[in-house]
């Protein structure tokens, strides 16, 4: 069980972070500053360290040297880029910024430990974070699934590709484009009896409306103009294995008519021909569009929908997978730095923050064409924001945006008279501070206090349900 190190003056994000932690099965130790974790504990001797940034005494960053190679993880409400690039280059592995989501902490604690490890058992290898990353997405892949990604959402993606691939049933791959639909057939398939037998891919989109049916079920000689030979179709090709439509929506009614066929029949009948053959076939169907709704309107078969509904898996896009957004960027960054034979590239810490905070709007195929042009263009060790070409605002990251507040002296500003439980979690203490002080503090106050953007703080009122007092206090000019 990995012992973990927290760091931290205030009582109330210590012991709910330590709880947080040790309700997923870590080993927890706790000081208030640099000074007692030094008098009570063997420092070295954790496999990681959590720390706040601003301590009483010895600033967290201290932990980095004491730590002897011990992996620091920098916790600060002074959220600026500044503090976290210092931060960093004086050699912490990471930096989040307080308030923060549980699951965000979780998936810093454990890419930092996964990382740890991979050294840990390759230390001939170098440890640079390119490497160290790409072996972390290595050791994320999921095994026989293949896929990088451990947020909430994929976890529950796997268990139901696991779940599902034995059988033969039809299986509906929903999501956006670029989300990696065609991955999930391809693990249903690698993990189906049917393994060893072909996955055909097709892209419905990609093949022009005329040429649709004799694409997918073949057609005779003389069957139209140009047909000079017979030919197999797609579906017959598949005979045995998986077949993978992808962009489904976009198939014409007169072939989906015969796409009904197969799956109520098992038997296709090729174009020109009056004989029917039988044909072993397992359907995997993906489609970025609501199916239900194009058979509403005529667009799709409903009898077909139902079939190929029997199954529905949904991908979650790229923006809504947490910190799995930059653990695949580190995979892409491996393996484009390997195809150009460059082992010092790494992200600076401004473009792992764009990565982080950008939409993606094309999601995993924009976010791999990116890592690569940034690839082809960098000409230094750091891929900077600028290369990867996106389109981000990083005002919420700009230090005029965080403008931090001097440490309070005494600690007597951190220790109200209304201190909350200690059993809070730490939304509630976020819900917590911002009732208990928005009576008289600005939402900038309010903001600059918790270490966030303004930004942040309405997106988290939204989320919390935290309405704003409508009051004089609160009005800003």
């Amino acid at each position: 069980m990995p012992h973990i190190l927290i760091v931290e003056d205030e009582t109330i994000i210590r012991s709910a972070l330590r709880r947080l932690l040790e309700r997923n099965q870590y080993q927890v130790s706790e000081a208030g500053s640099v000074q007692e974790a030094q008098e009570r504990f063997s420092i070295p001797t954790f496999d990681l360290i959590v720390s706040d940034l601003r301590l009483p005494g010895a600033p967290g960053t201290e932990l980095i040297k004491l730590g002897q190679g011990t992996p620091v993880l920098i916790m600060t409400s002074y959220a600026s880029l500044r503090s976290a690039v210092d931060s960093m280059k004086m050699g912490a592995v990471d930096y989040i910024a307080k308030p923060f989501d549980h699951d965000e902490m979780l998936q810093a604690v454990a890419r930092i430990l996964r990382d740890r490890q991979a050294a840990t058992s390759n230390p001939a290898e170098p440890v640079g974070k390119a490497s160290a990353s790409a072996k972390a997405g290595a050791s994320n892949t999921n095994g026989e699934i293949g896929i990088i990604g451990s947020c909430p959402p994929m976890q529950d993606l796997y268990s139901k590709i696991r779940k599902v691939a034995p059988t033969d049933s039809n299986v509906l791959v929903q999501g956006e484009s670029g989300t990696g639909k065609e991955l999930v057939a391809r693990a249903l398939h690698n993990l189906s009896r049917r393994a060893k037998a072909p996955m055909i891919s097709v892209n419905c989109a990609a093949i022009p409306e005329s040429l649709i049916e004799s694409e997918l079920f073949g057609h005779e000689k003389g069957a139209f103009t140009g047909a000079s030979a017979g030919r197999a179709g797609l579906v017959e090709a598949a005979d045995g294995g998986t077949l993978f439509l992808d962009e489904i929506g976009e198939l014409p009614l007169e072939a989906q008519a015969r796409l009904l066929r197969v799956l109520q029949e098992g038997e296709i009948r090729r174009v020109g021909s009056v004989q029917s053959q039988k044909v072993d076939v397992r359907l995997i169907a993906a489609t970025h569009r609501d199916l239900k709704s194009l058979a509403k309107i005529g667009q799709f078969r409903e009898d077909l929908y139902y079939r190929l509904h029997v199954i529905a898996l949904k991908l979650p896009a790229l923006r809504e997978r947490g910190a799995d957004v930059n653990e695949i960027a580190q995979a892409f960054l491996a393996r484009q730095s390997a195809r150009v034979n460059r082992t010092d590239l790494k992200f600076a810490p401004d473009a792992e923050q764009a990565i982080r905070h950008y939409a993606w709007p094309g999601n995993v195929r924009e976010l791999e064409n990116a890592v690569e042009r940034a690839v082809i263009l960098c000409e230094s060790p750091e891929i900077s924001a600028d290369l990867l070409g996106i389109d981000i605002e990083l005002s919420d990251l700009d230090d005029e945006e965080f403008i931090g507040l001097a440490p309070q002296q005494g600690g007597a500003a951190n220790n109200t008279s209304h201190e909350p439980t200690e059993d809070l979690s730490l939304e509630d203490y976020f819900q917590h501070f911002v009732l208990e002080h928005q009576d008289h503090m600005t939402e900038t106050e309010l903001a600059r206090k918790l270490g966030v953007s303004r930004k942040c703080l309405w997106e988290r009122r939204q989320r919390l349900g935290i309405p704003r007092r409508k009051t004089g206090a609160t009005s800003e000019s």
